[in-house]
């Protein structure tokens, strides 16, 4: 019987290799978007021209280049390219690569060993210390990428020996050079009218690899026209936004919420506002944080601020989301165009560190409640005024203990309400001191 032909493998041919990997950069000088870091003036400039390449870790977004540039580094600088995951990888990968750097060094090897790990922030933190000795020792030099921010998740002994670099998301010149990249590779233009190329490169929201990636997708739909915004839109999905609820972007989100209102910017709050409802963001932790900003820092320059953030608060719990969403808003507005005052927040600090100063300081006698006999024959309540029975119902009294001097914890501002309350304080004082 004669032989049966052979059935081809699997893999006997090569896979296409995907547009983003077939434009990966050759080059640091093909590396679009990072001049502040590669320039020659600037910090990765300059270690490339001195070939002499400091532990690093490079934070930055999704898609900015940060794997490229570490194994552009390496080439640059003669080192062995040795990458790990932090998400596959554990302290067995990591101790081979150690290994294999050592005897690299002792067999008089002239090349280094760069150690990439991308994620770095996954490790915990004694897989981290487990670098120290061999970064110290120069054993490998180390570069960390990471999407969070570095003081929050990597050790301080390890942010020590590192220099941490920031990587920008990719701007629209950036995003328009890679697009045009991908034309010259795939060999014809793509096949969007210009409103939908506008609208592709927001799309990518500053990451060249989904760029990349919608590019190629649109590519191989094959239209028989170039889409509009409406085509591309059903050809290709919008990159979701950058936003992790237990994480930097977080924070980072509410603090511009919180700021913008505080400067009186309503359209920027909203803006703000709405980027974390569509991250996903809790509503509920968006209100508790607006019934604060409205004690904060509007106070009683507006009283109505916390009634109207309460009144938020509760709209929200009975009609839920989307519906209550626009509740939400109409507080971020009324919150943002309010006259704003921290006097309140200022008094509380003041008055707390004179609680703290003072101790256990009594109050003065004619203000005790005197409920028996006993506590009326040592004095308590004695020499009390009514202010009511008091002329302008002010009997200008001192209520603070004896041996403390009156101190001024509260200085409304002039602004709405406050000024008011300015007025009726001034009042006040004079009639103190005209009675004492």
């Amino acid at each position: 019987m004669a032989p049966r032909p052979e059935t081809p493998g699997l893999f006997a041919a090569a896979a296409p290799r995907p547009l983003a990997d077939r434009l990966r950069p050759a080059s640091l000088a093909e590396v679009v978007g990072q001049d502040h870091l590669l320039a020659p003036d600037r910090p990765l400039g300059r270690m490339v021209a001195a070939r002499r390449l400091a532990s690093l870790i490079l934070w930055g977004p999704p898609g900015t280049g940060k794997t490229t540039i570490a194994r552009l580094l390496a080439a640059a600088t003669d080192l062995q390219f040795e990458p790990l995951s932090a998400v596959f990888s554990g302290v067995a990968d990591l101790r081979r690569v150690f290994q294999a750097a050592e005897a690299r060094r002792s067999g008089g090897a002239a090349a280094g060993t760069l150690l990439f790990i991308d994620e770095i922030h996954r490790f915990n933190r004694a897989q981290q210390d487990a670098f120290l000795p061999y970064v110290e020792s120069g054993t490998v030099t180390l570069v960390g990428a990471t999407t969070e921010n570095p003081s929050f998740e990597l050790n301080p002994a390890l942010l020590s020996r590192t220099q941490v670099l920031v990587l920008h998301r990719l701007d629209a010149a950036a995003l328009e050079t890679l697009a045009g990249r991908a034309e010259r590779t795939l060999g014809r233009p793509l096949p969007v009218d210009p409103d939908a190329r506008a609208a592709l490169i927001a799309m990518a929201d500053g990451d060249g690899r989904a760029l990349i990636n919608l590019c190629e997708a649109l590519v191989a739909a094959a239209p028989d026209r170039p889409f509009d915004v409406a085509g591309l839109a059903q050809v290709v999905q919008r990159r979701a936004p950058l936003y992790d609820k237990a994480q930097e972007s977080h924070y980072n989100l509410i603090s511009a919420l919180h700021k913008s209102l505080r400067g009186s910017d309503p359209d920027a709050g909203l803006y703000w506002l709405a980027r974390m409802l569509a991250g996903g963001e809790d509503p509920r932790y968006l209100l508790r944080r607006l019934v604060r900003f409205a004690s904060e820092d509007v106070g009683l320059a507006d009283p109505a601020a916390l009634t109207q953030a309460l009144a938020a608060s509760e709209a929200y719990e009975r009609l839920g989301s989307p519906e209550g969403e626009l509740a939400i808003a109409q507080l971020v507005i009324y919150l943002g165009t309010a006259p704003k005052s921290n006097a309140a927040y200022v008094a509380l600090k003041a008055a707390t560190k004179a609680a703290k100063q003072t101790g256990s300081l009594m109050p003065p006698a004619h203000i005790l409640n005197a409920p028996t006999r006993l506590m009326s024959e040592l004095g308590y309540g004695a020499g009390y005024q009514y202010d009511h029975d008091c002329p302008d119902a002010f009997s200008g009294q001192n209520y603070f203990p004896e041996g403390m001097e009156r101190a001024r914890f509260y200085r409304p501002t002039g602004r709405g309400f406050e000024a008011q309350l300015g007025r009726r304080l001034d009042h006040w004082a004079a009639l103190r001191r005209a009675r004492g």
